[in-house]
């Protein structure tokens, strides 16, 4: 197997882009990756989306988007995991060059949210849960998460102002990210007074409906030394689980085991320990999403993700930042943009490119992408070289 680098990264600003298309925001993502890398050279593209046809109508995007990126010969796939659409795409570009079947790879993740209704919305949502068992019955992610929060609090005593503080940090940080679509700091006070959603959580404990895209290119590292226009960033871990999609089928609902399991594999396969990461970019869809992936990362002790929010250790000078680019809480979380937009801020945090944000000696990073309830993750281990 090949060793593999990223050599270009694109983004667009996330938020409610009402006047550009699904298509019009893939390409630009693409083509500020491909200036990023310095090349235009695309062998092939994975492509991360979970539900053009239901938001916007369309499906066939390995057709549509080569074809409005001007390379619709290019051999293209979508892939689908919910919300962990994205980071399963730069997955599968990874593999492919690993394998030596192509020698760039562009994984493009892209999702456009706002043009349906609220009801479209919460039913697309919906689809990521089981259809049958949840949906059917009337309950949705919201909801699924608000009983894993409640089941934390009763067991662990994690508090209403500890699960607030995940959202502050977070929005601490997206403030300073010009991608974010939600770029401002707010307090407590904020979320205890936001709408209430599904007890105990709030609006502002939940990431918010958002149009945006990104894109990774991959290549082996004797090519990217060719290019050598950025510094070297390499892949050096991955690792994926799946769970129950149902959340009454497993076995504790306040275990990730997906989680935990691709990130021992993702350890595993880099040769390190979660203590050789310098911080990490995970799923906080919802406030209690980041307190149960860093206890199910083995970052900080079951129970204890909200006390160590509280306490700073996440944050962006903290001993493990989590989320420097403001998470899916502050930047958005545009369903298939999700995985490749973290990917793209662990890159920029490991070349010393993250500005204001920048994390101080950064040398390895985590990225950790789940869907529905936690019923698929994906994981990724990057090093700057």
């Amino acid at each position: 197997m090949r060793d593999i680098a990223i050599i270009g990264i694109g983004m667009i600003k996330f938020g409610e882009l009402w006047e550009k298309s699904l298509r019009d925001i893939a390409v630009e993502a693409a083509l500020n990756c491909m200036k990023d890398a310095g090349t235009d050279r695309i062998d092939s593209i994975t492509i991360g989306c979970m539900s053009g046809g239901l938001f916007n109508g369309q499906e066939h995007l390995t057709s549509l988007l080569p074809d409005y990126l001007g390379r619709h010969t290019t051999p293209a796939v979508r892939v689908e995991s919910a919300c962990a659409s994205g980071g399963m795409a730069v997955r599968s570009a990874f593999m492919e060059v690993a394998s030596g079947m192509s020698d760039y790879v562009l994984a493009l993740g892209v999702e456009k949210m706002t043009d349906v209704s609220e009801n479209i919305e919460t039913y697309t949502l919906a689809t990521t849960a089981d259809g049958d068992y949840e949906a059917f019955h009337g309950i949705n992610l919201p909801g699924l998460y608000a009983l894993m929060a409640k089941a934390h609090m009763e067991k662990y005593g994690t508090t209403r102002n500890q699960l607030a503080e995940v959202a502050v940090k977070n929005h601490r940080n997206g403030a300073l990210n010009p991608h974010s679509q939600f770029p401002m700091e707010i307090t407590v006070d904020t979320v205890l007074r936001s709408a209430l959603v599904a007890d105990p959580l709030r609006l502002f404990d939940c990431s918010p409906i958002t149009d945006g895209a990104a894109a990774v290119l991959i290549t082996t590292v004797e090519e990217a030394k060719k290019i050598g226009k950025q510094p070297l960033v390499i892949i050096s871990g991955i690792g994926v689980a799946s769970d129950t999609i149902a959340l009454c089928q497993r076995k504790d609902i306040l275990k990730f085991e997906a989680v935990e399991l691709a990130g021992q594999r993702a350890l595993k396969m880099a040769g390190k320990t979660i203590n050789d990461i310098n911080f990490a970019e995970v799923h906080d869809s919802y406030t209690i999403a980041e307190i149960m992936v860093i206890e199910a990362l083995g970052i900080v002790k079951e129970g204890q993700g909200g006390v160590a929010t509280a306490n700073g250790i996440t944050s962006l000078n903290g001993k493990f930042p989590i989320n420097p680019s403001g998470g899916l809480k502050s930047k958005g979380h545009p369903i298939g943009a999700t995985g490749v937009a973290q990917i793209c801020e662990a890159v920029l945090q490991l070349r010393g490119q993250a500005g204001k944000r920048q994390i101080k000696n950064a040398k390895t990073a985590l990225t950790q992408n789940m869907g529905g309830s936690g019923g698929s993750c994906v994981i990724h281990i990057l090093e700057a070289k």
